[in-house]
């Protein structure tokens, strides 16, 4: 193989792209998130091509010219899926009568998206593997979210479980570590200031005054802030750091790997020290084919836990097997997470964490309450 002296050397004097500052990108995903939008209203699919469209119009460039990337345009979607649920999700709420009579519709939602192919550096090296939606709603529903509840996410990527604790009514406190997708959420939930710390050590952080009813939380798996080797307990601080900071009575919903299990026995002494403070009272294993379209086939875990110490820590609830779907876990919550419990102070929320639901409604573009679900052709 031979080599062109001259062409190496224009080669090598080209200027490599250069990133836009986050508020830009931030900027740029919440106008793709618009345009992305008319298609799911209309049950149209958003394929490849369609995603590169509308990435182009809003960052004014392509992904060969650096301009963004897949796992950009993937949030881009979930963005857009925020602003569908927010705009027809209390209408799909008033038609259902259970979460599980949601699951089909918001189920068409994600089957309009394209499926997760692509990763960037960051994305891998903070493990940003956002909620599917259909697991985001069995995480609500075990919640048992009310307008009472103030809800906090501490690591809360494009805002796919913030919007369903908004549809239930709760007021939000939003904390993200990563500077864009921070950013975006700036656009999504305009109502509310959110934060950039280190959610491992959220209760450390936040103000003092941020005392929240619920807890709702997917933590990376086995990745930290700052540290650049797996750690395989980054999960279980995520969750001792937010259980410190939820309300006596309080509940706490975590997304985990299937493996953070109380009777797993390299996790079993942290889980006791944990029920010392809050008791677990649901904990099962999900499939992982629920998370394919966001590329992962991972087995995941539902974890419940109480703010109340457990009268004995060392004693666990029984634990679920395996859900191979969200339709099935949603029944195991239904008939195992018990009520929650009456909190020991009721919680202030704040006028800068009110829901967007109780702002004023606005005029509906289309007489259609619910838009179409059903792909095109």
């Amino acid at each position: 193989m031979t080599t062109n002296p001259a062409s190496t050397a224009i080669s090598a004097a080209a200027p490599l792209p250069v990133a836009p500052p986050a508020p830009a990108v931030a900027d740029a995903l919440a106008h793709a998130a618009r345009s992305i939008l008319p298609h799911l209203e209309r049950g149209q699919r958003v394929d490849a091509p369609t995603l590169r469209g509308s990435m182009v119009s809003a960052f004014g460039g392509s992904d060969a010219d650096g301009a963004w990337d897949w796992k950009t345009a993937y949030d881009a979607c979930e963005a857009a899926t925020v602003l569908f649920l927010r705009k027809f999700g209390p209408a799909i709420r008033a038609r259902a009568s259970s979460p599980a009579a949601m699951l089909p519709m918001l189920s068409k939602i994600a089957g309009l998206l394209p499926t997760h192919t692509r990763r960037s550096e960051e994305s891998q090296a903070l493990q940003q593997f956002s909620t599917p939606i259909a697991l985001g709603l069995a995480a609500g529903a075990a919640a048992a979210i009310t307008p009472a509840d103030l809800v906090l996410e501490p690591s809360a990527g494009t805002g796919l479980l913030a919007i369903l604790a908004e549809l239930a009514g709760g007021s939000l406190v939003l904390n993200e570590l990563a500077e864009t997708r921070a950013g975006l959420l700036g656009h999504l939930f305009p109502g509310i200031a959110v934060t950039r710390f280190d959610a491992a050590h959220i209760h450390d952080h936040l103000d003092a005054g941020v005392v929240p009813s619920v807890v709702l939380m997917n933590p990376p798996f086995s990745a930290l802030a700052n540290v650049d080797r797996r750690m395989a307990d980054a999960a279980l601080r995520h969750v001792r750091s937010a259980l410190a900071r939820l309300a006596e009575g309080g509940r706490l919903v975590a997304i985990t790997g299937a493996n953070c299990a109380p009777d797993n026995p390299m996790w079993t002494d942290a889980f006791i020290r944990l029920q010392e403070r809050g008791r677990i009272v649901f904990s099962a294993a999900i499939d992982g084919s629920v998370y394919a379209k966001h590329g992962t086939t991972i087995n995941t875990r539902l974890t419940v836990i109480d703010r109340l110490p457990a009268p004995d820590p060392t004693a666990f609830p029984a634990l679920h097997s395996c859900a191979p779907d969200v339709a099935t876990l949603l029944g195991w919550i239904a008939d195992s997470v018990p009520p929650r419990l009456l909190l020991a102070t009721p919680v202030i929320t704040r006028a800068t964490v009110r829901p967007a639901a109780t702002r004023p409604p606005r005029v509906a573009p289309r007489p259609a309450s619910v838009p179409a679900t059903r792909p095109e052709p």
